[in-house]
């Protein structure tokens, strides 16, 4: 890989003589090459070819059809000798043939016959000695303008030399047939690991390529002792602690993280290394639902000119956008560059942690505001990654739905899970960082069943008591059942609420609610045969 230092806020695309698009050398596109175009011509292109609007702030406003979040079912791994041995096969790893990829790729080149492309080329990861440059080719100015804000841009003199590792090629028109094409669906998002070659075909929800460069690192960076991390971070402006903050969408990273008085390294994707963490990309990708400017002031303000709103409605006359309208989907996202956020960290760098949260969306109302976890536990948990799905949420479910994704991100972990945790155990044994469990999600009963969700300003509070170090010369008391140290006081916290067991009016329906709760941990846990002595260390039935 890259030893070349990426930098943040260049705009390089503005310095580059036109003449020289034509020698990118693309193999596949025949028709014009825009390449590295700076944001505005990018939206500026989107807004001709009729792919979205401007808000009254400035944002580019898209919608992206059928497809409004990822499409799991639809990505699938290139199964080669060389790979095979080394991926967690399953109904996440879905396995395709080469004689499939070719046939796709061959689909791919046709299509890219008659269209002009968008090329943008950036780095994933901020720091210099892992930074993999990566080259993204986009039929869509819209979805150029998300990889160009989402990932590090290149210095004007890194691109004269610049080779990629990884090609992300990505067609949202061009529609497969699942029954000659070899897919699921018109949609697919091939990874060829051993070709460091994606195609994404069908969908025009822009995470997916960045979801698809994620995945791949994920499978890379072990091999270079570098433990890869589905969360966000943050740096004390003073004493230079930087925090991790795991967690599955929805439960809190990109809120919490994005705190006024600590610096931000990144809100989605890390690496922690020999030489600290690293952020992976150049911007934050947030979740916008019922988003409020007095809890989120920092991510409200980052939706600008630059910035590219996907699936919020918008009202046509005023171009306001409305957050809490999830008419078109719940998974409504911006995406902005991370330098729009006024105390982002410049170089995306930062030492090894002291403080490491995980984050929880529970919506069954039982698992506390916060626990402190022994390193068992935290490699329980970790591998565990349990959160919670809302009635409503998904056609068919009625009631809430535990979620256990392992890593916090079982889909973007290609490797066993056992390769993660080993690496996550190396690390807080290494640097002796502390961690917390935090629920995000219902306390006084259940989503939809009397359960109010835990306010923003009291996980603030919680998480600002944890970085500080106040919590660790608090009283400790064991919640029976899930077998989890709880606080029984904390700094800007009502004591009351931290035993989730006492929020609750029926106190029979809690033991009833956490045991059914213990019993899913018990039940999840029961396929990591590789570690059953972290069993004692979790729930309990």
């Amino acid at each position: 890989m890259t030893t070349a230092t990426p930098t943040r806020p260049s705009d390089a695309s503005t310095l580059l003589p036109v003449e020289l698009s034509p020698v990118v050398p693309l193999l596949l596109a025949t028709g014009p090459v825009r390449y590295q175009w700076s944001p505005a011509r990018l939206i500026e292109a989107a807004l001709t070819d009729h792919e979205g609007t401007l808000s009254n702030t400035g944002a580019l406003m898209v919608t992206t059809g059928q497809y409004t979040g990822r499409s799991p079912n639809d990505r699938f791994f290139v199964d080669t000798a060389a790979v095979h041995d080394t991926i967690d096969w399953g109904t996440t790893n879905l396995p395709t043939s080469e004689t499939t990829f070719n046939g796709v790729y061959e689909k791919f080149k046709a299509f890219l016959e008659s269209h002009p492309v968008y090329v943008h080329d950036g780095y994933a990861g901020a720091d210099p000695e892992y930074a993999m440059p990566v080259r993204f080719i986009n039929t869509l100015a819209s979805q150029n303008l998300f990889v160009h804000q989402m990932f590090i841009r290149p210095t004007t003199s890194q691109l004269k030399t610049f080779t990629p590792e990884l090609t992300v090629i990505c067609c949202p028109d061009l529609k497969l047939n699942p029954a000659t094409d070899g897919v699921n669906s018109e949609a697919c998002i091939l990874v060829n690991l051993e070709r460091r070659l994606i195609l994404v075909a069908g969908t025009s929800y822009s995470g997916e390529m960045k979801k698809a460069v994620f995945t791949t690192l994920n499978y890379l960076m072990p091999q270079r002792d570098v433990f890869p991390m589905h969360c966000s971070a943050n740096v004390d402006t003073i004493t230079g602690a930087s925090a991790l903050f795991f967690g599955l969408s929805g439960t809190g990273k990109t809120t919490l993280s994005a705190d006024s008085s600590r610096t931000l390294i990144g809100d989605d994707e890390h690496g922690w290394g020999p030489n600290g963490i690293y952020n992976v990309e150049g911007g934050c990708y947030a979740k916008t639902i019922r988003l409020n400017p007095a809890h989120e002031p920092e991510i409200y303000g980052a939706i600008r000119f630059g910035a590219l709103v996907e699936n919020v409605v918008m009202d046509t006359a005023t171009r306001t956008p409305d957050y809490d309208d999830a008419t078109l989907t719940e998974n409504g996202r911006v995406a902005y560059p991370i330098d729009y956020i006024p105390n982002a960290s410049e170089s995306g760098m930062a030492g090894h942690p002291t403080t490491v949260i995980f984050l929880t969306a529970d919506a069954f109302g039982v698992m506390p505001p916060i626990a402190k976890l022994t390193p068992q536990q935290a490699q329980y948990h970790f591998m565990s990654g349990y959160t919670s799905k809302l009635a409503g949420t998904e056609r068919g479910i009625t009631e809430p739905k535990a979620v256990f994704s392992s890593c916090f991100g079982a889909p973007f972990m290609p490797r066993p899970s056992a390769v993660y945790a080993k690496l996550l155990h190396d690390r807080l044994e290494q640097h002796q960082a502390t961690v917390y469990l935090i629920n995000t999600g219902w306390q006084g009963g259940g989503y939809g069943k009397g359960g109010e969700r835990i306010s923003i300003p009291h996980t603030r509070a919680m998480v600002n008591a944890a970085l500080s170090g106040e919590l660790n010369a608090m009283p400790y008391e064991t919640l029976p059942g899930l077998n989890l140290s709880i606080p029984t006081q904390c700094p800007g916290v009502p004591s009351e609420i931290l035993n989730p067991r006492a929020q609750w009016p029926d106190k029979a329906a809690y033991d009833a609610a956490a045991k059914h709760l213990a019993t899913l941990f018990v039940e999840n846990f029961k396929q990591f045969t590789d570690a059953e002595e972290l069993a004692a260390v979790g729930p309990h039935i």
